[in-house]
């Protein structure tokens, strides 16, 4: 798939097929994160892939919008260190985004859907991923094919006007 093709096919995908996700591919999706811009090259995220069923129904838990992880063949957690000051966190927030959106597309192109989902109870998800208590999960992110219909470019996305959205030289 081109680029501009897995931009616009790219959609939340929260019901999956039970098949796996190749460990090849999941590699590939972190491996977008990995390349994803981070500001002043810091990189301080870790990426934990999850494919264990057990596990991947506790996360389900951690959050009311990540009861879709529970029949995702996998999972990837995305966790930095506890931000010593405000600034740092938008900025690892902001790099994060980053990653998301990377590994959303790596995936798309690949014909894999993703969902994402914050963490609200991070004493539990460091517990089932054994993330260190001065590390904060920050975001999941559901993998795998569409249970519903395959990843192909969205024709009428539900989206706000593109001229509405978009000023040029002044608002």
């Amino acid at each position: 798939m081109e680029a501009w093709d897995a931009i616009r096919a790219r959609r939340n995908v929260r019901s999956y097929l039970a098949d796996p996700v190749p460990d090849d591919d999941l590699d590939r999706i972190a491996e977008a994160g990995w390349r994803a811009p981070s500001a002043s090259n810091r990189q301080h995220w870790d990426f934990i892939i999850v494919t264990d069923r057990e596990h991947l129904e506790q996360l389900s838990t951690v959050w009311q919008g990540a009861r879709h992880i529970a029949a995702a063949p996998a999972a990837i957690a995305l966790v930095i260190p506890e931000p010593s000051d405000e600034r740092t966190k938008l900025i690892d927030q902001y790099d994060l985004g980053q990653a998301t959106f990377a590994m959303m597309i790596a995936a798309t192109d690949l014909g894999i859907g993703t969902g994402h989902s914050s963490v609200g109870d991070q004493e539990k998800a460091r517990a089932i991923l054994g993330v260190p208590d001065d590390h904060i999960v920050a975001y999941l992110l559901g993998v795998g094919y569409p249970a519903d219909r395959p990843l192909k470019p969205i024709v009428k996305p539900n989206r706000r006007p593109f001229a509405e959205v978009v000023h040029r030289g002044r608002w």
